[in-house]
Parts: C-alpha cells; structure tokens; sequence
C-alpha cells in the first residue's frame, strides 16, 4: 500500500501545481478536500480561508502559464504517516511570491486529497 499511495500522492501534486500554473480551479478541486483549510502563515494576521474564497481568489488571478513564466515546481518530501494521512513538502513560484507549502493530505472515499494547506512565501528578487 505505501508505494502505491506515494504514486497516487505524487500524481496529487501534479495536478496541483497545474492547478496553480493555469489557475484552473476545476484541477484545484480535484486535489482539495472539500472540507479542506488554507492557511497562509506569511501575512500578519495569519490568513484562513475556506475552498470557496480560495478557489475564488485562484479564479481571479493571471495565470502563470499565460505570462510564460518558468514553472519552478518541486516536491520536496511526501511522508506517509499511516494508510490514510500524509504530509508533503512543495515548493513553487508564482510571481512575484515563492511558496514553501506543507500540505495535509487524507485517503478518503478511495482517494488522496489534501486537507489542509499551509504556506509561507518569499518575494523574489530579479
């Protein structure tokens, strides 16, 4: 089961980063949980949304890919706690902000979904 989940996990994220670099919102609620948080612990106060305001705010943006920006996607770590929850640690881009994301993920009715995202980012530098 641990390798498999890895290969389903990993497939996970690839659609994820799509989901980020076309800002389609459609790949982002294939990976999310719909019960799923965001967190991002970057901005003071500390940011919460729920999968609707974050689809939204994804809806609404410029995607990468139309800017032809580099994809800077990296899957860092993915640790399989048990046989339904995980962890991965992803980095990526989306200008001007690089992502540090640790992501929850959760093996629920068949299938890996992250249910938790939280991130930090940094402001690139020319």
């Amino acid at each position: 089961m641990s390798q498999q989940a890895i290969v389903e996990i990993n497939s996970q994220l690839q659609k994820y980063f799509d989901a980020l670099y076309f800002c389609d919102v459609s790949k982002l609620n294939d990976v999310f949980h719909p019960d799923a948080i965001y967190i991002n612990a970057t901005d003071e106060p500390i940011l919460k949304l729920d999968m609707q305001t974050y689809f939204a705010m994804v809806s609404q943006r410029i995607s990468p890919a139309s800017k032809h920006e580099a994809r800077q996607d990296k899957i860092m770590s993915v640790h399989l706690l048990n046989d339904q929850l995980a962890v991965a640690h992803v980095e990526c881009a989306i200008s001007p902000k690089y992502f540090y994301d640790a992501l929850t993920f959760v093996f629920d009715h068949g299938e890996w979904k992250i249910m938790a995202k939280v991130f930090q980012y940094q402001l690139q530098t020319d």
